[in-house]
């Protein structure tokens, strides 16, 4: 597994590019109404907007889960329209569901975790030891015999976070990370996430995960993705988020 450090790197390469988009559910209002994104190299954003509002079905649209009624999808320079141009990005971008029972599908956690690498041509061998050795950069290596579904809620979030991590990816779209997690491995989480050098984009309602783990939060309004900036403290440790985001920020 690549060595995780904090992207210092100033190249703001645009990875992602979502023009004029607009979805709706079937026989639903439009969720998505022209709709643009752009996504950056070195990114680490935060996504935040009242339940409905279309977040994870941005995520959804990125990896090509779901097809916009419009608008132009670029992702790493070219332009993606049929189920065939998804292939590659999904190599390329690791997506966390937000239920972690989406993701994990194999008897016990190391082959979940080696299923990524398998798929992406790596020998049986080598796919183990990626997976190893994600699992212990986790900290959860004693997991690797463990049966899957008979996990915690937040130990599958890890060992989902786990197999997205063993590919190698690019780019991470989180949604909702901390969902299940008690508050020792939030705090690993939020570790693991802050020390990445990955670009990532993460939906949250965790005002404090929110603060520590990114360096810009938007929101959606009306069906469009809009700036609200960063999310600061005041000198007595209060956060300031967005008027639909509960304040959990007392200091920690």
């Amino acid at each position: 597994m690549k060595e995780i450090k904090k992207q210092t790197d100033t190249n703001r390469k645009r990875l992602i590019h979502l023009k004029d988009i607009s979805y709706a559910y079937p026989g639903g209002m439009l969720v998505l109404n022209h709709m643009d994104l752009e996504f950056f190299r070195g990114d680490r954003l935060g996504l935040v907007a009242p339940n409905g509002s279309g977040k994870t079905t941005v995520f959804h649209i990125i990896m090509g889960l779901l097809k916009p009624l419009s608008g132009y999808i670029e992702l790493f320079g070219s332009e993606k329209k049929e189920e065939k141009d998804f292939v590659d990005v999904r190599k390329r971008i690791g997506l966390l569901f937000q239920d972690s029972d989406d993701q994990l599908f194999c008897p016990t956690v190391l082959e979940d975790v080696a299923f990524g690498p398998l798929n992406l041509g790596k020998s049986r061998e080598e796919a183990l030891d990626i997976s190893k050795k994600t699992l212990e950069f986790l900290g959860i290596s004693e997991f690797e015999n463990r049966i899957t579904f008979k996990l915690s809620g937040g130990e599958k979030r890890l060992v989902a976070l786990a197999t997205i991590l063993s590919m190698e990816p690019e780019i991470l779209l989180l949604d909702e990370p901390t969902t299940g997690l008690d508050e020792k491995t939030r705090a690993i989480l939020t570790k693991i996430i802050q020390e990445t050098d990955i670009s990532y984009m993460l939906i949250s309602h965790n005002a404090d995960f929110l603060y520590e783990c990114t360096d810009n939060i938007f929101t959606i309004k009306d069906g469009r993705v809009i700036n609200q900036g960063k999310m600061y403290r005041h000198s007595h440790d209060h956060i300031h988020t967005p008027s639909f985001l509960p304040d959990h920020g007392h200091g920690h």
